[in-house]
């Protein structure tokens, strides 16, 4: 088949980089990369393994709740932090 292509000046660089590398014509390099790429893009995504975060004991924390940030900028700042 024979069709005309508008190829991105990087693109174009790397596959002239490619040709040359590989002593190989422009037609087969690009033939070549485009069915890998076609393979790539056809084929069903890989499975991700799944990340785990390991539980840690930290011990008994210094201060008591943290929920109230006022008490906790007294406790960390003394009582003048206004």
């Amino acid at each position: 088949m024979r069709t005309t292509l508008t190829i991105d000046e990087d693109v174009a660089v790397a596959l002239e980089r490619l040709r040359k590398s590989r002593d190989a014509s422009l037609k087969q390099v690009v033939n070549d990369v485009l069915r890998r790429g076609l393979n790539d893009m056809s084929a069903p995504p890989k499975p991700h393994r799944r990340f785990r975060t390991r539980a840690v004991d930290l011990g008994k924390p210094l201060l008591g709740n943290l929920d109230n940030i006022a008490e906790l900028l007294a406790v960390a700042e003394g009582e003048d932090f206004k």
